[in-house]
Formats: C-alpha cells, structure tokens, sequence
C-alpha cells in the first residue's frame, strides 16, 4: 500500500501545487489539487497530467484507484465563497 504523504510529494514534486491533499481507506485514495498549473486545460487533461505522474503506481498495482479533484486556486476561492 502506498503513503498518502508519499502521493502528495510525487504530485507536488511534478508540477506547482498550491495546495494538495489525499485521504485513503486502505484502498482507494481521494486527492484535492490546486495548481496554477491548471489554468486553461480541461478537466480530463488535468487528471491525464496527474495520472502520468503516478502511472508507475498504477501500472505496478500498488495505486488501484485514485479519485481526484483538480482545481486551480480561482476554482478553489469560488468553491469557498
């Protein structure tokens, strides 16, 4: 089983990340990323550019699933209000 912490270090280590967090049950993880990175590109690229990251993770089957939410910082203030 793979670290949370451990996930949030290669996330943030790939590309600028204002913010990230990651929860897991044991098996599945959650992630919330915030990137200026972000800006501009759809929703499928953003989780295309995550899941390149961590594709070693899932080709290995030490990363089965991972659900994440990809924001930039305005999405992140608009969300909060």
């Amino acid at each position: 089983m793979i670290d949370c912490e451990h996930l949030k270090k290669m996330i943030s280590g790939a590309f600028p990340c204002e913010e990230v967090a990651v929860e897991s049950d044991g098996r599945h993880y959650e992630a919330v990323i915030v990137s200026s990175g972000f800006a501009g590109k759809s929703r499928v690229s953003r989780q295309q550019m995550v899941n390149a990251v961590l594709k070693p993770y899932f080709d290995s089957g030490e990363l089965h699933a991972l659900s994440m939410k990809t924001l930039t910082p305005a999405e992140l203030d608009a969300l909060r209000g």
